[in-house]
């Protein structure tokens, strides 16, 4: 089972940047995907970015063109470049590794609050 630690949240206000890191107990080439998920109070979490172990990106629609997702594979790192926050991405974020059936581990989460 792989363990998952996110770091790089925090406070910043509106048009901030923020990147978050994720950093895997074991190497994460055998993992299909890894994903940025984030849940906000009184909402479901939803996905808001993944990129397969070939590179391949996708995000929501809410983020497109904001937000960016890499991995660093030799460095076993997920990354979530987060550029013009808005206050409505507030929300707790957590990083995740796809197994090719389900998303199946998960970091602890981490804080980004944006204010207007």
């Amino acid at each position: 089972q792989v363990q998952l630690l996110e770091s790089g949240g925090g406070s910043v206000q509106a048009g901030g940047s923020l990147r978050l890191s994720c950093v895997a107990s074991r190497s994460i080439f055998s993992v299909t995907s890894m994903g940025w998920h984030r849940q906000a109070p009184g909402n479901q979490r939803e996905l808001v970015a993944h990129i397969t172990s070939r590179g391949s990106t996708n995000y929501a629609d809410s983020v497109k063109g904001r937000f960016a997702i890499s991995r660093d594979n030799a460095k076993n790192t997920v990354y979530l470049q987060m550029n013009s926050l808005k206050p409505e991405d507030t929300a707790v974020y957590y990083c995740a590794a796809y197994n090719g059936i389900r998303w199946h581990a998960w970091g602890q989460g981490t804080q980004v609050t944006v204010s207007s």
